[in-house]
């Protein structure tokens, strides 16, 4: 059976959405210490204050921000694992 790259974009992206979820809980439940800071650091890539361009007539504003954990990293990982084996 021939598998889609699109089923494997789904599966990255929801691992690295239940990560990310999984690593903002553990931001707010866990203690202040070293599973708190390995975990729940994120990383912020992008372009953070948006870009506007003003055509006079359009006016196009662009953004766009990842923020990856540890936890969403794993999450994509397994994501991964799953399609190819399951």
């Amino acid at each position: 059976m021939k598998k889609s790259p699109w089923i494997l974009l789904i599966f990255v992206l929801i691992g690295g959405l239940l990560g990310g979820v999984l690593g903002e809980i553990l931001r707010v439940m866990a203690p202040h210490g070293t599973i708190q800071t390995v975990f729940a650091t994120n990383f912020v890539l992008g372009i953070t204050e948006p870009l506007t361009i003003d055509l006079v007539l359009l006016k196009f504003t662009i953004g766009f921000v990842l923020k990856i954990n540890l936890l969403s990293l794993l999450g994509m990982f397994l994501g991964i694992y799953l399609y190819k084996n399951v």
